[in-house]
């Protein structure tokens, strides 16, 4: 049997709202020792941030992260993938948009989760380093 998406996704992913400052982000994504916060503006997927926007779009062009907020530099418009879709599909999507997570939505565009490359790696090998690496509950 060919696995399909929901089952290897990531449930209940972490989002803010659009207008959320990156200071808040980044304390959202450290207390949940993530990389990456998924943007909403009236329960609807609007864009992806990551540990990474924040230093490059934000800090580096001198932004405050008290007064920017994530929709002013969250990328617009993400790919997505429904929960039905084989893995497969989810592997191919992520490899030709070069994408290291991939929102999850429902038939009515609502998020119902998230699949990252750990989500992937440890349904391809269970028993590889980033398997358990990304298993591992994050230290306090």
């Amino acid at each position: 049997m060919t696995r399909r998406v929901h089952e290897v996704m990531t449930r209940n992913p972490v989002t803010v709202d659009r207008l959320t400052s990156l200071a808040e982000a980044a304390r959202v994504m450290r207390d949940a020792a993530i990389g990456d916060v998924l943007v909403v503006d009236g329960g609807r997927l609007r864009g992806i941030v990551t540990d990474r926007d924040i230093v490059v779009r934000a800090l580096a062009e001198e932004r405050d992260p008290a007064d920017t907020t994530v929709g002013a530099i969250s990328s617009g418009e993400p790919v997505t993938i429904g929960p039905d879709e084989l893995v497969d599909r989810a592997v191919d999507v992520m490899r030709r948009h070069a994408l290291r997570r991939l929102p999850v939505v429902d038939g009515d565009g609502g998020l119902v989760g998230i699949v990252t490359l750990g989500d992937l790696e440890v349904e391809r090998d269970p028993g590889s380093p980033l398997s358990f690496i990304a298993a591992a509950e994050p230290e306090a």
